[in-house]
């Protein structure tokens, strides 16, 4: 198993301003947190099920930059759906990254569907996702990262995390000073386009 924040860090090192991120409730905003707070980094709060909609929109609507989501199991099998949507629209520029510990961290902990035999990569291409992959050792996460950071998309990376509990990290939780801030951010960075 991977561990989750060393992963994300690895995910998200020599970020730049071409890169925006959307992460999904609870242990993936504070990972996203702990490896850097970005103000292009949208954290949801209480929205299980919407990290890939809302990245799908930006996708489409800012089709210069590259979108990466980071969200759990637990909201990622909450809203599949959006999986099949994403594939049939196709955005080059969209990436998924889901953190699966095969268990819903955020209510105690108990086995997810993952953890039964769900594989999300493989219901990531059967929707139509141009490529998919599952990385859980520190060899496969090289590929993984590669895929979610250059790869034409959709792509999707199930990276196979660890249950250890790590500190919260926790970023701004205020919605609106959020969206504000990365509001602002987009703004700026399209007037200096």
């Amino acid at each position: 198993m991977l561990d989750r924040r060393k992963a994300v860090a690895r995910l998200l090192s020599r970020r730049d301003d071409d890169l925006l991120v959307v992460s999904g409730l609870g242990s993936p905003t504070y990972d996203v947190a702990a490896a850097g707070d970005h103000p292009l980094s949208f954290y949801l709060w209480g929205a299980m099920g919407l990290a890939v909609p809302i990245g799908l929109g930006l996708a489409l609507a800012r089709p210069g930059n590259r979108i990466l989501v980071v969200t759990g199991d637990g909201e990622m099998l909450m809203g599949m759906g959006s999986l099949a949507t994403a594939g049939a629209r196709r955005p080059a520029n969209l990436a998924v990254c889901v953190l699966d510990n095969e268990a819903f961290g955020e209510t105690g902990g108990q086995k997810s569907h993952t953890g039964l035999g769900t594989d999300l990569a493989a219901v990531a291409l059967a929707s139509g996702f141009a490529a998919a992959t599952s990385a859980g050792n520190d060899g496969e996460l090289e590929g993984a990262v590669d895929l979610l950071r250059h790869a034409a998309g959709p792509v999707l990376a199930v990276l196979k995390i660890g249950r250890d509990p790590v500190p919260r990290v926790l970023p701004e939780r205020d919605g609106h000073v959020i969206r504000q801030r990365f509001r602002s951010a987009l703004l700026q960075d399209a007037a200096m386009s």
